[in-house]
């Protein structure tokens, strides 16, 4: 539902110094806009599938793609159609597997998301600033209220902590190097083909999937090793359209990390549980601070009440 962003995205693969072999578009589409679109503008290398309705949904097409790339493929990339990429974000994902080949997973870098800072060799963090391998960054508002609860992740980012909260891979600094994850943004990520033989992404995440990129590569790092390389860069300019509702979005939010965490620590220790579940309710209220801005009032509220509505029914119902 968003031919546009997604001839954008395909005109930066156009540029690649790396071009793939394949282009597999996996169209849920409710209309023909995106077929039209790619009919009058032709890519090399590009096929492309409109899913039926049992077929729709976020890790539904990933699973349907996979099927279907060539049997010659050896590493699968997998890109959010609002996402547009420097000239060499292919070649950088690839050599990653040259250097690290016991990597079963590569992820791209995301350079649009934060404004970081190289410090002094001395730098002494402040309460404001989020601090990580040389390079800082503004603290947001959340991360803030949770260090003064004590409650900031205790991992390096793009790992998960017990009490099922961490920082993502967006916390990694622009520094160049790749880092060993154990998460990976699935909208800018790469697999071995090989790993699709034993794991495949989840059903559970119907729909828009909110974190089934969590859930996938916190099971695949079980297996064996996943990286980041901050070379691999590209812009992600999120879009509206095809979202959904805030109330929905608040109920995955609880919902879905509820899961992931669980899928991470099957049986976290009672301060663990605690700990979630007063995050859960910390940053919820948290979204109320908007109630008096007239454009994000009313989508805060409705997230909030999301929120809230999943944590009570966790209470019933764990599935």
């Amino acid at each position: 539902m968003r031919p546009k962003p997604l001839l954008d995205l395909l005109n930066s693969v156009k540029k690649q110094s790396l071009y793939p072999d394949e282009i597999l578009i996996i169209d849920g589409s409710t209309n023909d806009e995106t077929n039209k679109m790619l009919s009058q503008n032709i890519f090399q290398n590009l096929v492309y599938y409109k899913v039926s309705e049992s077929e729709r949904g976020l890790t539904k097409q990933r699973n349907y793609g996979i099927a279907r790339a060539a049997e010659s493929s050896e590493i699968i990339c997998f890109l959010d159609d609002d996402t547009i990429l420097d000239g060499n974000y292919f070649k950088e994902l690839i050599s990653t597997y040259l250097l690290y080949p016991n990597a079963l997973g590569v992820g791209g870098y995301i350079e649009n998301e934060a404004t970081w800072y190289k410090t002094e060799n001395n730098y002494t963090p402040k309460f404001n600033d989020f601090f990580y391998d040389g390079w800082k960054r503004r603290e947001g508002l959340r991360y803030k209220v949770r260090k003064f609860f004590g409650l900031d992740s205790d991992k390096k980012p793009g790992f998960l902590p017990e009490f099922g909260n961490g920082r993502s891979v967006g916390f990694l600094p622009p520094s160049g190097k790749i880092y060993e994850v154990e998460q990976l943004k699935g909208g800018v990520s790469s697999f071995k083909k090989s790993v699709f033989e034993k794991i495949k992404f989840s059903t559970y995440f119907e729909g828009y999937g909110l974190y089934e990129d969590a859930d996938f590569t916190l099971r695949l790092s079980k297996i064996g090793k996943l990286y980041l390389n901050t070379n691999a860069r590209l812009g992600h300019f999120h879009n509206a359209s095809g979202r959904v509702n805030k109330f929905k979005y608040g109920r995955m939010v609880v919902k879905n990390g509820w899961y992931i965490w669980r899928v991470k620590y099957p049986n976290p220790s009672f301060k663990n549980r605690v700990k979630w579940n007063i995050i859960v309710v910390l940053l919820s209220f948290l979204l109320l601070k908007n109630i008096l801005n007239i454009k994000k009032s009313k989508s805060s509220i409705y997230e909030f009440l999301g929120r809230i509505t999943a944590w009570f029914l966790l209470i019933f119902s764990k599935k």
